[in-house]
């Protein structure tokens, strides 16, 4: 075996045995080695945690700071697993009741009021579908500063930012989340970055209600842009009351790079967009977004009729496959 592949797989043990789980219990002040001696401070386990580490997170409110800092988000690296929906005495994850046991992460820090929220609520860079975000409430992300570079993280993704741009690769699972009462100039709920790189998240059993941009994507902004990557999937997922320019839902964009973009039993239901695309709206350049959709349905969405897909170039708007079923 080479030297450089035997240090490798002798770091990739050591991080594994090497890895501790976490508890989380809002108001507690312990190490979190335990429910009994749980941290009550979500952000700085987040830092502690380490390839192969579960989190466990009972329910209640957390903030990624309990100051003003709107730079500052819940990070989740690779191979860390954050889970929610705990009242705080389970042995297992099975035994946890997501119904009875809500589990914010909010954006809601400074002064009351989300002019001064912060600005990505969560955020993933560089992570492989190790890094796990299950069973959460993510809302008040505010990503409304006036930086005019395109994807930058102040102005996107106020609830969740997926970064996989300038040659990272970055494909988190994110599943039974609902974000909600997200502002952000594009991707108000959610931005992926593939840009110069890869992103590749999967979505399971989410929710995204009530988010608004300013510009595009009300809940999501699907960006394959500068010979990038971006090909999210998305799986029993519901997209309500969601608001944009184009893309009241969902915005996809390319360039010369590739945007692909799979929807399982998905509803749309009443999204609106100020221009076009109430669910769906695809910015194809030189290459084409490629949209394949599989039984979902499409209710309600303005101005748009049902199962209606608008490109910006109407050449090439046979770039999606449709499979749907009406409402």
């Amino acid at each position: 075996m080479k030297p450089t592949l035997l240090f490798a797989l002798l770091v990739v043990i050591f991080n594994q045995v090497d890895a501790q789980n976490f508890f989380v219990r809002m108001g507690a002040t312990g190490k979190g080695t335990s429910w009994s001696d749980a941290s009550g401070d979500l952000a700085d386990v987040l830092k502690k945690a380490t390839p192969g580490t579960q989190i466990w997170v009972a329910k209640g409110i957390y903030k990624p700071t309990s100051d003003n800092n709107r730079n500052l988000s819940f990070q989740i690296l690779d191979g860390v697993q954050l889970y929610g929906g705990f009242a705080g005495h389970e042995s297992t994850i099975e035994e946890r009741n997501l119904t009875e046991n809500p589990t914010y992460l909010s954006g809601e820090i400074g002064q009351p009021g989300q002019g001064d929220n912060s600005y990505n609520v969560v955020y993933f860079h560089n992570t492989s579908s190790t890094a796990v975000l299950d069973g959460f409430f993510i809302s008040g992300g505010n990503a409304n500063s006036d930086d005019i570079r395109e994807g930058a993280r102040t102005r996107c993704g106020a609830g969740l930012y997926i970064n996989g741009e300038n040659g990272a690769t970055c494909k988190p699972v994110i599943r039974n989340c609902e974000l909600s009462g997200n502002y952000g100039r594009d991707g108000a709920a959610v931005y992926i970055n593939g840009r110069n790189g890869e992103t590749s998240p999967k979505f399971e059993n989410c929710v995204f209600k009530n988010n608004e941009a300013g510009l595009d994507g009300g809940a999501i902004y699907n960006d394959g842009r500068l010979n990038g990557k971006s090909n999210p999937i998305l799986t029993n997922c519901t997209f309500e009351k969601n608001m944009g320019t184009y893309g009241g839902a969902i915005c996809n964009a390319t360039e010369s790079g590739i945007c692909n973009l799979t929807l399982e039993n998905c509803n749309f239901i009443e999204n609106a967009a100020y221009l076009r695309g109430g669910a769906l709206f695809s910015l194809n350049g030189d290459e084409k977004c490629y949209l394949e959709i599989s039984d979902c349905n499409f209710q309600g969405n303005y101005p748009d009729d049902q199962n209606m897909i608008f490109t910006s170039n109407s050449a090439r708007s046979n770039a999606y496959k449709v499979s749907s079923t009406a409402p």
